[in-house]
């Protein structure tokens, strides 16, 4: 199984954007573990898009969230790094 992370916060201008996806693997074994999830968002292709998006305050997102943990797919997709997010599973 995978958990996957949602980050959304607000923009310049108060609308609520996503500011990262990322994934991880749930432990199996009992303990406490720490794992920590590289972030991306999903990048417009071209100038237009870009400026076009920015403009109007809608930034590219995926409309289905299982595709971060798929791998289908996911070479054709334009992503940028964008942090880091820390969790900690607590197994029994």
């Amino acid at each position: 199984p995978q958990i996957i992370v949602s980050v959304y916060g607000p923009d310049f201008f108060g609308n609520d954007v996503v500011r990262g996806y990322g994934a991880v693997h749930v432990p199996f074994t009992p303990g406490r573990h720490t794992r920590t999830i590289a972030m991306f968002v999903p990048e417009s292709t071209s100038r237009l898009q870009k400026f076009t998006s920015w403009f109007t305050g809608r930034r590219p997102e995926f409309t289905d969230p299982k595709v971060v943990a798929q791998g289908e797919g996911r070479e054709v997709t334009r992503v940028r790094s964008q942090g880091f997010v820390t969790i900690s599973f607590n197994v029994v």
